[in-house]
């Protein structure tokens, strides 16, 4: 529980610093930093929705072959940018095992609150959550051009106005290329992000990550509603405990 914690402090005061040094918070997609690093779900107000994320996330195999988790989870935002994130354990995709949900999220950007409830035990850590309504969110691009210290190189492609699940999208894709020994690689690394962004939601409805590192994670929305959701999403369920850690040191 305590490494989870630690995990879940350290990213809420990066977002906090990214917040503080640049007027536009940019946040990429995917990676992996513990659990595996989903799609970016900022406190927009009055841009409600509710939907299901799917995720698949392929490794390549020694012999030539990949093998890919996959889940789906439900993610909640009302029209005062609170947000209610499931968390479902990662399965192999066609296996037998079944994926279940083991922790729950509920932030709350005018309370400065961050519930981070745990399903076995029924227990929610209370934390600070630092990002803001007021603060202004953009998709994650990042301009062509060279690396800092003759590192590689990025290059940006626009690709045009398109729609999911019946909302406008943008697409972007962004290429990134690590040249040989800066990472210990022989050969140059190249990893591309591919993603649809809704400017009425600020999220991205679709979005690919292909890295030589951790592979290839596809995030997928389902079932989005842009309506209203029930207030109940964002209450602690009876029978869970908090545990309040907004006074610790961090």
């Amino acid at each position: 529980m305590r490494v989870r914690l630690l995990s879940l402090l350290l990213l809420g005061s990066s977002c906090f610093s990214a917040q503080t040094q640049q007027t536009a918070v940019r946040v990429p997609d995917g990676g992996t930093s513990g659990r595996m690093e989903s799609i970016f779900i900022p406190p927009k107000p009055n841009a409600p929705f509710n939907l299901v994320l799917a995720t698949e996330w392929s490794r390549p195999l020694g012999n030539g072959g990949t093998f890919t988790l996959a889940n789906e989870r439900r993610i909640v935002r009302d029209s005062a940018g609170r947000i209610y994130q499931e968390r479902w354990i990662l399965v192999p995709k066609g296996g037998k095992a079944k994926s279940w949900m083991d922790i729950f999220q509920i932030t709350d950007p005018a309370q400065h609150t961050w519930y981070n409830c745990q399903t076995a035990h029924k227990v929610c850590e209370l934390l600070t959550y630092s990002l803001s309504t007021e603060t202004t969110y953009k998709p994650a691009t990042f301009p062509s051009g060279p690396l800092p210290n003759g590192n590689g190189f990025r290059q940006l492609e626009d690709l045009g106005v398109g729609s999911n699940s019946g909302v406008e999208t943008h697409g972007y894709k962004q290429t990134t290329t690590i040249n040989p020994g800066v990472m210990g690689n022989d050969k140059p690394m190249i990893t591309t992000r591919e993603f649809w962004y809704s400017n009425q939601l600020g999220v991205d409805l679709l979005s690919t990550v292909d890295s030589p590192s951790s592979g290839k994670q596809v995030f997928t929305v389902k079932e989005l509603s842009t309506s209203e959701p029930e207030a109940s999403y964002f209450a602690i369920p009876e029978g869970y405990s908090v545990v309040d850690h907004t006074h610790e040191k961090q």
